[in-house]
């Protein structure tokens, strides 16, 4: 039975079609096909012999082939180059030569084979899809989108073009239309792996982290070895604290790839959070070792060994200043030097990487129908923490007739929480906003028509700062949560006072400084303070012997402070230095120290974390607190003089290492903010050594403690609130944010 004419002259014209294009073996075969059955077909014995003849071209085109896939992309090039000037519609010559020139850089080159090979082929979608690359890489974004879209238009089985049109939406902001396009390009291809993968990233940038995770856990299950998604995955269920599977993820990334670096360093904080420090220290020397110009796993390994009180590899901390450790959160760099110049870097270079770049007009809300001024406050720590002891008389004093404070809280739930019950029947408004992403955040906060969103938290555990680069409110202010700046444009206002601010100071605040009189610490004084039922002997202190005490946590104290507190103990018979009890490892770390300055270890006594009321009623134990000098006590030192326990403070040069200058400044005891270190060690010995001199101090504290503005909260209140309402003032004036003060 014969081919029939229509389909015989069908072979013939597919044939010679992939003979213009480039594509020899396939017209090869479709010649044979017409000659199986037509054996003496002129037109196919002829287009075999001009295949042979054009031999030499076939060879050439080979040679093309071989140099591409061995990666020799300038032999291959060259080959191409030939062979496009003498077969100008070979769609498979221009297609092949447009991907060597991508390898080798040259994008404009790539564009114009790319754009021959459409021209031999219209229909060609691979040729069409890499023409789009090659515009991107050149910066041609629209054109690309352009050639990508008509693509899709055409192609509804295509999967890549859908795959790089969502890419270069997603680099340009458009996340929920990648997404949709990543999602189209995995339900044409359900084992697509780099679309799962990419869509997990998005989906993390979004904040939508149950999205990510079953996206990571996709690519996972198609491809088990994929260390990246495995990473990815960890990191993802860190950020919703679940430690435990966040490092069972990197375990598998690191049996993937021993060698992973981003997997080392978060399986380091993954055990840092679980409170296993030498662990979380190995993984992060681990890092270094793959990476030894690692600025942020040093800087991390580092912190984690201040926390341990391992000070032997100290001095590396000039290692980590540099542009690649801004993925650490600036905290991690203050223990080390007292430099806000220094701070104020890393800051920014912080936030440049961790703030959203956004731009557009500020919020306008229209004025509250009540008249009130709408404050949003943003914090992960409205439950039993140091924040809200000392806030919880703001937010009772709060004047709910003039403010509405709505209270937006990112930490974990813990609604049994006493200080959290108390806070949700003071606001205005408590939402619960920690599964929410940040796009929806931001809706919610402009829909509540915030006039100020104030950030409570900073560069501090489980910050979500960076909200505030998309423009919360038309008003923005640092204020408790980190003491520095935050370095980023969005900020209008830090509140502080000429203590931890001095004049000349806002220099390195890039946030116009709002000064409040007095102390710009907030402070309860309805704290209770529990009758102490132990004495000092069930608290392990000696019946007798002068009690210094440092409460601060371990990673504050730093070998210039334990020589002077050394020679004290040394100088001063019969006393001890009572510290927090924060892990094993500083105790032992701590007691080596002691003993190589000449001290007994036996005269470090540690006391283990006990609730707040309980801890203040023990503090009457102690004799004189002594406060570490890089990172001052903060929240510790203000518990001591609630407490009755004088506060003898080094005035540095950083915020953080004048906030207890600014607190017992602020208590009527400026005496004990000394500037230099030979005047702090003298200081602390006269007291020790003079009985008469301490009780008197002791005596002017406890009466200076309802007189003196630090403890006045509904006074500090005020002042706060007047704060507020100037920055709301000069908005509805239309001015820009400037510094002023309070009186």
């Amino acid at each position: 039975m014969h081919q029939p004419m229509n389909g015989l002259e069908s072979l013939l014209l597919k044939a010679k079609s992939a003979a213009r294009r480039g594509d020899p073996e396939a017209a090869r075969v479709l010649y044979r096909q017409v000659l199986e059955r037509h054996p003496r077909n002129a037109r196919a014995l002829e287009g075999l012999r001009a295949l042979d003849a054009d031999t030499p071209a076939q060879l050439q085109f080979d040679r093309m082939v071989a140099a591409f896939e061995a990666g020799r992309m300038a032999e291959a090039a060259a080959c191409g180059e030939a062979l496009s000037r003498a077969h100008p519609h070979a769609h498979g010559v221009h297609t092949l030569l447009g991907a060597a020139m991508l390898e080798l850089g040259d994008d404009l080159g790539a564009e114009v084979a790319f754009r021959r090979a459409v021209a031999a082929d219209p229909h060609a979608r691979a040729a069409c899809n890499n023409l789009s690359v090659a515009l991107r890489r050149q910066g041609r974004d629209e054109e690309a989108e352009a050639v990508l879209r008509e693509v899709v238009s055409r192609a509804p089985d295509y999967a890549d073009a859908r795959y790089n049109l969502a890419g270069l939406l997603e680099a340009g902001d458009r996340l929920d239309e990648a997404a949709h396009l990543f999602e189209e390009a995995i339900a044409i291809a359900p084992d697509y792996v780099d679309a799962h993968y990419n869509l997990g990233n998005l989906r993390a940038r979004q904040g939508r982290r149950a999205d990510a995770i079953a996206c990571f856990t996709a690519v996972a299950s198609l491809r088990p070895g994929h260390a990246d998604a495995l990473n990815n995955m960890g990191a993802q269920l860190l950020a919703d604290q679940h430690a435990d599977e966040a490092l069972a993820a990197f375990d598998r990334a690191l049996l993937a790839d021993p060698r992973h670096r981003p997997a080392l360093v978060n399986r380091g904080k993954a055990l840092s959070l679980k409170g296993e420090r030498t662990a979380a220290i190995a993984a992060f020397r681990g890092a270094l070792a793959v990476d030894p110009h690692d600025a942020s796993a040093r800087l991390q390994a580092l912190f984690e060994e201040a926390h341990v009180c391992d000070w032997h590899r100290r001095g590396e901390y000039a290692l980590t200043d540099r542009p690649d450790a801004a993925a650490v959160q600036p905290f991690a760099s203050l223990p080390f030097v007292d430099d806000p110049a220094h701070q104020q870097r890393r800051s920014r270079a912080c936030a440049a990487r961790m703030f959203p770049q956004v731009a557009g007009p500020l919020p306008d809300p229209p004025p509250a129908p009540d008249g009130r001024i709408r404050i949003g406050y943003f914090s992960a720590d409205f439950h039993d923490h140091a924040t809200m002891h000392l806030m919880a008389g703001f937010f009772r004093a709060h004047d709910a007739a003039r403010f509405a404070a709505h209270c937006f809280s990112y930490g974990p739930m813990r609604e049994a929480d006493a200080a959290r019950r108390a806070l949700r029947a003071q606001a205005e408004s408590f939402t619960a906003i920690a599964a929410m992403r940040d796009e929806d955040v931001v809706a919610l906060a402009r829909a509540q028509g915030l006039d100020i969103a104030v950030d409570l938290k900073g560069y501090t555990l489980g910050t979500r700062t960076r909200l505030f680069g998309h423009r919360l409110a038309p008003v923005q202010v640092s204020w408790m949560g980190y003491p520095g700046t935050i370095g980023h444009a969005s900020m209008d206002y830090m509140i502080a006072d000429r203590v931890t601010v001095p004049p000349g100071a806002e220099a390195f605040l890039d946030e116009k400084v709002v000064r409040l009189a007095h102390c710009y610490q907030a402070n309860d004084d309805a704290r209770p303070i529990a009758a102490d039922r132990r004495g000092r002997q069930g608290w392990g202190l000696p019946p007798k012997g002068f009690v210094f005490a440092s409460f601060n946590q371990c990673y504050k104290i730093s070998p210039a402070e334990w020589d002077v507190w050394m020679t004290l103990l040394r100088e001063v018979e019969g006393s001890v230095l009572w510290l927090l009890r924060t892990n094993p490892w500083a105790e032992a770390n701590l007691q080596r120290e002691a003993a190589a300055r000449g001290v007994d270890p036996a005269r470090l006594v540690f006391a283990a974390p006990l609730p707040h009321a309980e801890h203040l009623g023990r503090l009457v134990h102690a004799d004189l607190f002594l406060d570490t000098f890089a990172v001052n006590a903060h929240t510790t030192a203000s518990d001591a003089l609630w407490a009755g326990l004088p506060v003898l403070t080094l005035a540095g040069y950083q915020f953080a290492a004048r906030v207890a200058a600014s607190l017992v400044h602020a208590i009527g005891l400026p005496e004990m903010a000394v500037e230099s270190r030979e005047a702090y060690a003298a200081t602390a010995l006269a007291l020790a050594r003079d009985p008469e001199r301490l009780t008197a101090l002791r005596a002017r504290l406890a009466a200076n403690r309802s007189t003196h503005p630090l403890f006045d909260t509904i006074g500090y209140t005020r002042r706060v609130e007047q704060a507020f309402a100037e920055m709301h003032r000069r908005r509805l004036d239309g001015l820009a944010p400037e510094a002023f003060e309070v009186r």
